[in-house]
């Protein structure tokens, strides 16, 4: 009979390997981290000769908050003045244009889904194809088209384009997602519920969502996470009051021997805290989202 091992003495040499694999991975962001609290001059050494260099540059130095304060204030070329470079407006740009489109995608997609799961339409199958095609397209296949129409209509530079364009582009993912969490929900208590006389309405409202809050958590988390790092349209179709937080980081990086990467680094982590303060919030929701089915009860 095979002996069987306690868990905390079984397979270390696997876990110290999957540290090693996740340090490796982790390397740019911890790099991006350290290039925050840097001068510019700590930042562009670059006599790395080996490993105990690299840890060296990544861990040993004197942090500085200097890099985080340029994001917002600058010093002015003439005088001891600094002026405002209004890098706060990017950022409420994105939560808005972020935020607005998920919650239209959600508020849209929840209900088209449920009608697909519930009471499927003739050829649904074919209709549900055709909207996933719409996210299989490359960005750049319809980029010229949308820039022409936007421009004919006066719209570029308005927020409502970025933020429809986001919405129709979370949508068939929003769609197929919760479509599958609808089909694995148990009907027995819908059923039960128009027996007692509610209506659809009702059965959606307070019997549907209220089970699925897992499964909006990890919809809405993985919609806003591929719209808060879009980059392409957002340089197309946005101006300077318009412009989200990655397309003012292109902008602002100049030539590449002018760009600040110190300054460009701390824009980096800042940008980093809403996605992981978000998930963190929506985690027990979001387990519960991913794994939504795959246990029977």
């Amino acid at each position: 009979m095979a002996k069987i091992r306690p868990i905390g003495q079984a397979g270390w040499g696997r876990t110290v390997l999957a540290g090693a694999i996740c340090f490796v991975y982790c390397l740019p962001v911890l790099a991006i981290i350290s290039y925050a609290f840097k001068t510019r001059n700590q930042v562009l050494v670059s006599d790395i000769k080996d490993v105990g260099d690299l840890l060296r540059s990544l861990f040993v130095f004197d942090p500085t908050l200097d890099n985080f304060v340029r994001i917002f204030v600058q010093p002015q070329m003439v005088g001891s003045s600094v002026r405002d470079t209004e890098f706060y407006w990017y950022f409420l740009n994105s939560f808005l244009v972020v935020g607005g489109s998920a919650a239209l995608a959600l508020l849209i997609g929840t209900p088209a889904a449920y009608g697909f799961s519930r009471f499927p339409p003739r050829g649904s199958g074919g209709i549900l194809v055709a909207v996933l095609a719409t996210r299989m397209l490359p960005p750049i296949v319809i980029a010229i088209p949308l820039f022409l129409l936007a421009k004919l209509t006066g719209l570029i530079g308005s927020p409502f384009t970025i933020v429809a364009l986001y919405t129709a582009f979370n949508l068939a993912f929003t769609i197929w997602m919760m479509k599958s969490f609808f089909d694995e929900l148990p009907r027995d208590m819908e059923d039960a519920a128009r027996l007692d006389g509610s209506s659809e309405t009702a059965v959606f409202l307070k019997i549907c969502l209220p089970n699925l809050r897992g499964g909006l958590a990890a919809t809405a988390v993985f919609a806003l996470i591929l719209t808060w790092n879009e980059l392409f349209y957002a340089m197309l179709l946005t101006e300077n009051d318009t412009r989200t937080v990655p397309a003012a980081m292109v902008i602002s990086m100049g030539a590449a021997g002018s760009a600040d990467y110190g300054v460009l680094a701390a824009i980096v982590c800042l940008f980093l805290i809403p996605v992981l303060a978000v998930t963190y919030a929506l985690q027990g929701h979001l387990l519960r989202g991913v794994t939504f089915g795959t246990i029977r009860r």
